[in-house]
């Protein structure tokens, strides 16, 4: 039997997948501020909506979720209920990231990419040392670094 829901109840179910403040994110935004670190948040303007914002230090935090983002990793697997759609819609946000890094360091801007699995899952490391490695690339000079699990 194939499983068919009505556009309407598809955007109320997904309107209750958040966006922005997610757990993993706001744990990275207290970690960051402990280290000293000061950031602004909702930054129009900037290509993607970039979650974290360093002024300061001409550097952006991108947060990203394994499955929505379409990570090669442990979490992030294609749905079996409409597997065509799930595949299309999570290709079209990796190609969206992607331009949007590119279009962050063409405008002069660092770029941090923080995976979902980096502190859940298998492959998952301490909070504090993601934290530690995060505020020393915020500090340092690299254009990009990328933590994943």
């Amino acid at each position: 039997m194939v499983d068919v829901v009505d556009p309407a109840t598809r955007s109320r179910m997904m309107s209750g997948i958040r966006g922005r403040d997610t757990k993993i994110e706001v744990t990275i935004r207290k970690a960051l501020h402990a280290r000293g670190l000061r950031y602004r948040t909702d930054v129009r303007g900037l290509p993607g909506r970039p979650d974290i914002v360093l002024p300061r230090w001409r550097a952006v935090v991108l947060v990203h979720g394994c499955f929505w983002h379409a990570h090669d990793c442990g979490l992030c697997r294609v749905p079996a209920t409409r597997p065509d759609f799930w595949r299309e819609k999570l290709e079209g946000n990796a190609a969206r990231d992607a331009r949007n890094t590119t279009a962050l360091l063409d405008t002069g801007w660092r770029v941090a990419m923080v995976w979902e699995c980096t502190l859940r899952g298998r492959g998952a490391q301490a909070l504090i040392d993601t934290a530690d490695r995060l505020a020393t690339w915020v500090r340092g000079d690299e254009q990009m670094i990328e933590l994943r699990g």
